[in-house]
């Protein structure tokens, strides 16, 4: 059994159009780190540093690993992980 990460639209043009992709237990970074291998140019969309990026939220099982150990949450089979960007903006009235 893998690990199941969501995939932000803005993302699936990396992922060949995949929503939904498979990812291997670990922490949250070895797992991102993974991702870049099969899906190159994901890693820096997410990451940087080894750290995931302020505009970037990381759902392990619908916890915010922000809320746990950031990056090196660890990850297990049957996990499901969701990256969701952050949205921002909006119009002053």
């Amino acid at each position: 059994m893998a690990v199941k990460v969501r995939i932000p639209t803005p993302l699936q043009r990396l992922t060949q159009g995949k929503e939904e992709v498979d990812g291997v237990p670990g922490t949250i970074i070895e797992l991102i780190n993974n991702l870049e291998q099969k899906y190159p140019g994901i890693s820096e969309r997410i990451s940087e540093g080894g750290k995931v990026r302020r505009f970037v939220n990381i759902y392990l099982n619908e916890e915010d690993i922000r809320f746990l150990q950031a990056e090196q949450t660890q990850v297990k089979d049957g996990d499901e992980i969701s990256i969701v960007p952050a949205i921002a903006g909006g119009a002053h009235s």
